[in-house]
């Protein structure tokens, strides 16, 4: 029987054979894990590109302009819209009380134009009065 020096075997290597592992597994874990995750940044980066550069989608830019309060029942809200010429535009308008609370709300489907830029004014009828108006939200049709 052969007598083995517990101070001459490394610690590393005895667990190592304890539990069948190889010096080489663990670069070859290593290695695919570098190439999964490389796969994933890839794919990733495509589907930024393919979204930030999509043509189909036109740009739309809305900006408020103005509103008048034209009695305790009604408000006029002016907007401007920015998009492509031959564009047609769905907007949401909204007129808000004093409490910052929605009294007055239309949906308006505006029709394609020949301007980059074309001004609009919605009329909206109100529960009460109005302290503001503006185009809460609007999207290309």
């Amino acid at each position: 029987m052969q007598t083995i020096d517990p101070a001459r075997v490394d610690p590393a290597a005895r667990l190592d054979d304890r539990y069948g592992r190889r010096p080489g597994r663990a670069r070859s874990s290593r290695l695919i894990a570098l190439v999964a995750g490389a796969a994933v940044a890839l794919v990733v980066t495509a589907w930024v590109v393919l979204v930030a550069f999509d043509g189909d989608s036109a740009e739309l830019e809305v900006s408020h302009y103005g509103f008048t309060v034209s009695g305790d029942d009604a408000v006029d809200v002016q907007y401007t819209i920015n998009v492509a010429r031959g564009t047609d535009v769905g907007c949401a308008v909204q007129a808000l009380n004093e409490n910052r609370a929605v009294v007055g709300w239309k949906v308006v489907d505006l029709p394609a134009v020949d301007a980059h830029t074309q001004t609009y004014t919605t009329s909206l009828v109100t529960s009460e009065r109005a302290v503001t108006g503006s185009a809460y939200r609007c999207w290309v049709l």
